[in-house]
């Protein structure tokens, strides 16, 4: 393993300077919306022009009035909420350009903003059910066509630094003007509205701490308007940063990408465990260049605890990051005391700052945590969430490291920051979400993920919303079923790995994985199996051994590996261990010696680890199968062909015939049986059951527990 101490940097991270990506000749077979969509897309894909869901675009565009027949003007923008870069035509909200200009007359002032954003849905156009955004005043209220605004990190930097006016004006000269911090709003674009009219010669306007808003006669010209001026500002800060390294330079080493991996696999299911409240979290980490280039720096607490500037990133970073001595993360008691300093930290802040119609607090945990030589670790309530906020935060860094080279970096107002994070209109939208998905926040680790039963219960686990690491042998099939996966849930919730649960590292190597991906750990379904058939007197030694070591030994070094994560989780509700056992692990079976009793061993082992588990909250349950003929790569080999002759049948569709036969209820069972299964052990439905068994093979009375 490599341990060394990366060398520290010499120069800044330059800003990466976009280029125009549009194509004529797809333009020209687009509709007038859908060059809006087209534009929308190229800038929202690309992040070096803005990161995810920033930044709203819009085309002023004639309609027909449904009622009237008559062409009108249209205000097609994207809606709340939406992604430019994803989003498709639904994602834009239509409004009717001049009732929307006609609100005018129902504004007083700035006490106002919340009042304004109540007419909106009168001036919807075509009874589009798309909500419009907050932002929608900057784009109605200006008389330009095409209207873009983006938050990309060149130029937030500018916005959010004390040089940030004199270095627009260094860049632009009078063609892009300036306009001092404003909440988004209606009062916003209202004062965008009067600064144009009275200064017609600007292309655009840099909006302090919030990002750039500008305008063209086209999409073509509006797209590559937004793109130059955002190369201008790339340009223009890395001609300052190329003065030396960052943030004061490099005081702490960053450790090998070895060591770092390691550490955030230790340290992430240990903050997990201590950020107590009404749901679990999942985690991310990253030890990317920014990161790291930002907690080794001289200037990393003080910045850390400015907190962030524009409202894209705190609503997603909280107000200011937990930050950790990184010669102390050994010491659970530091931690705890971390953590409770930050709840605290937050309630104050709440304090502080609340109105008096303020809703209530919300989760005072950290959700972003900084370990100088390590990198940065984010915590959510569910993956993707996690991964954004440690994006944006990644994007805080890099407008940090812009604004201090030319000037101060400005943090939002503490009050200000306050107001975003509880605007009554905010708590609105997160009250209009739907409940999460009862397994939202759980993580398991599925052993023999690639087979047909360990396929069949991750799928159910995402399915309510799981995160779920795959752990095989065989790397083809599991990277295909991960694929799969991916596809299906999205590729945040899934992630595997190669593991031969006989082999002890290989097993720790899947706990460490499963931990730095999610941040812990909390279903354990030990699934990972052979099968043979032989007499006693053909049984071999190493038959024998290697039915115990896949399923016995297997099962143990899983949930061995396994148990400090799992123990750590016990003051939010405990953990659960699934065995994957047999029939035959509680009746016998002819010619099935080595299995059966393997299985046994297997099972008696769950009873053992649920006796020693209740102090912590660990469930260990057995879910037994038998005759899962279809989907199975056991049943694809040997075994099929081994059981047929142990009952003197025909392997083919004869075996399956017998087994339906042979049960009680007369049907076949499915890898989905088995994982339904494993999905009531897995969730809270069976919090208070443990050392059980649960047979799910149609009826065999030989296997009725006593």
């Amino acid at each position: 393993m490599n341990t060394t101490v990366a060398p520290p940097r010499s120069a800044a991270i330059p800003f990466a300077v976009p280029a125009s990506r549009w194509d004529d000749q797809v333009a020209a077979t687009l509709s007038p919306p859908e060059l809006l969509l087209y534009r929308s897309n190229l800038l929202g894909s690309d992040l070096t022009v803005t990161n995810f869901g920033g930044g709203n675009t819009s085309a002023k565009l004639p309609g027909v009035d449904p009622l009237t027949g008559e062409t009108v003007e249209v205000l097609w923008v994207k809606g709340s909420g939406g992604d430019i870069g994803s989003m498709k035509l639904d994602g834009f909200a239509t409004l009717y350009q001049d009732k929307l200009l006609a609100l005018a007359a129902h504004y007083e002032g700035p006490e106002d903003d919340d009042k304004m954003v109540g007419y909106l849905p009168h001036c919807t156009f075509n009874l589009n059910g798309r909500a419009a955004s907050i932002d929608t005043p900057l784009h109605s209220l200006l008389p330009f066509a095409h209207v873009d605004h983006v938050h990309p990190d060149a130029i937030i930097a500018l916005a959010a630094s004390s040089g940030g006016e004199a270095a627009t004006q260094a860049i632009w000269g009078d063609r892009i003007g300036w306009l001092p911090w404003k909440r988004p709003g209606y009062t916003l674009g209202v004062m965008l509205r009067d600064y144009v009219a009275a200064n017609p010669q600007v292309e655009g306007v840099m909006l302090a701490g919030h990002g750039i808003i500008c305008w063209a006669d086209d999409a073509k010209a509006c797209y590559e308007h937004t793109v130059r001026l955002i190369a201008d500002a790339a340009g223009y800060l890395n001609d300052k940063l190329a003065a030396g390294p960052s943030f004061g330079g490099e005081v702490h080493g960053a450790l090998s990408p070895e060591m770092r991996a390691a550490a955030a696999a230790d340290l992430m299911p240990r903050l997990r465990g201590l950020m107590t409240g009404a749901r679990r979290k999942v985690g991310h980490f990253s030890d990317d260049a920014e990161a790291l280039e930002f907690t080794n720096s001289a200037q990393f607490e003080r910045l850390a605890a400015l907190g962030t500037s524009c409202p894209d990133h705190f609503l997603r970073t909280k107000i200011a990051p937990l930050t950790l001595d990184p010669a102390r993360l050994a010491d659970d008691a530091y931690l705890a005391q971390k953590i409770d300093d930050y709840r605290a930290m937050y309630e104050a802040y709440y304090e502080r700052c609340k109105r008096p119609n303020s809703p209530a607090m919300r989760d005072p945990n950290p959700i972003v945590v900084l370990v100088p030589g390590i990198g940065r670790m984010t915590f959510a309530a569910d993956k993707t969430t996690a991964r954004l906020a440690g994006e944006f935060y990644g994007n805080a860094i890099n407008v940090m490291r812009g604004a201090e080279a030319i000037g101060d970096y400005i943090a939002l107002d503490e009050q200000e920051a306050f107001d975003i994070e509880y605007w009554l209109l905010e708590e609105a939208k997160l009250q209009r979400m739907p409940a999460p998905k009862p397994l939202v926040g759980r993580i398991a680790l599925v052993t023999g993920g690639a087979g047909g039963i360990g396929a069949a219960t991750a799928a159910r686990l995402m399915a309510d919303g799981a995160c779920v690491m795959l752990a095989d042998r065989d790397a083809g099939s599991v990277g295909e079923v991960e694929s799969g996966f991916a596809k299906q849930f999205g590729k945040d919730v899934v992630k595997s790995v190669v593991c031969d649960v006989t082999d002890e590292a290989q097993v720790a190597a899947a706990v460490a994985a499963t931990a730095r991906e999610f941040g812990g750990l909390d279903v354990i379904v030990a699934n990972a199996g052979i099968a043979s058939s032989a007499p006693i007197e053909e049984t071999t030694i190493e038959l024998w051994n290697r039915n115990y070591d896949v399923l016995a030994q297997g099962y143990f070094l899983t949930a061995r590996a396994a148990w400090p994560l799992l123990k750590g989780m016990a003051a939010q509700g405990g953990t659960s261990v699934v065995f994957i056992g047999s029939k035959n692990g509680v009746a016998a079976a002819t010619n099935a010696s080595a299995y059966a009793s393997a299985k046994a061993a297997a099972n008696h082992l769950a009873r053992c680890l649920a006796l020693e588990g209740a102090p912590h909250g660990i469930r260990v349950n057995v879910v037994n199968p038998d005759a899962v003929i279809r989907g199975s790569r056991i049943w694809d080999g040997d075994w099929r062909k081994e059981r047929a002759s142990a009952h003197g049948i025909d392997s083919g569709k004869e075996l399956e015939e017998h087994y339906r036969q042979r049960s009680m209820l007369k049907r076949d069972v499915l890898p989905s049986d088995i994982a339904e299964a494993v999905y009531f052990f897995a969730g809270d439905q069976s919090a208070k059951s443990t050392g059980n068994m649960l047979n799910v093979d149609a009826g065999n009375a030989q296997a009725f527990t006593r």
